[in-house]
């Protein structure tokens, strides 16, 4: 085991500098993770808002069942039929009961959708930062790079022109292209 941790730690270590070295990479698996969460925050909130469309359904089903007892519990009080009065007054009980859950249900539900949504309103504002500052390092990035290409392409035509005007310089060359030529004549001629 303890050659897998010390592997594992080397390895997390050459990860982290690596990343450290390129942060434009390190930007982007964060952005890509705040995506991940974003995708993930818009399917749960199409969940809840499902649910909370049941519940409705549910709610209403319920609330127009209790407005059918309540007329069956006045026409038979009107009839003057307690045996059938009294056990719907229960059902009817039962129902709002039922119908109490029900709209405590839909409370929570529009609660937990209102903190979804602004849990995405989160990621998508800290999305688009990290987007900026991904766009910002890698301008910086490219800027650098184009600056190392000046230096260095001054510094080639300075060495070049430096060279050049070295008569030691143009004598070797000379001599060098000269053994050249004739190592490939001898090869041609064999």
């Amino acid at each position: 085991m303890g050659l897998f941790d010390d592997l594992g730690r080397f390895l997390e270590t050459r990860i982290d500098e690596f990343l450290k070295n390129n942060p434009q990479l390190e930007l982007q698996a964060l952005e890509e993770k705040l995506y991940e969460q974003e995708q993930e925050t818009r399917r749960l909130l199409a969940d809840l808002r499902l649910r909370e469309k049941t519940v409705e359904a549910e709610i209403l089903t319920t609330a127009q069942d209790i407005q059918r007892w309540h007329v069956r519990i006045e026409k038979a009080r009107s009839a003057g039929r307690l045996d059938l009065a009294e056990p719907a007054e229960a059902h009817e009980a039962s129902l709002l009961r039922e119908g109490n859950q029900k709209w405590g249900q839909m409370q929570v539900l529009k609660e937990r959708i209102q903190q979804t949504e602004d849990l995405q309103r989160k990621i998508q504002i800290r999305r688009q930062e990290l987007q900026a500052e991904i766009k910002q390092v890698k301008a910086a990035q490219a800027a650098q790079a184009e600056k190392r290409w000046a230096v260095d392409g001054w510094n080639q035509s300075f060495s070049s022109a430096d060279k050049a005007s070295d008569p030691l310089e143009q004598r070797f060359q000379q001599w060098e292209t000269q053994e050249e030529l004739n190592e490939m004549k001898r090869n041609l001629g064999r």
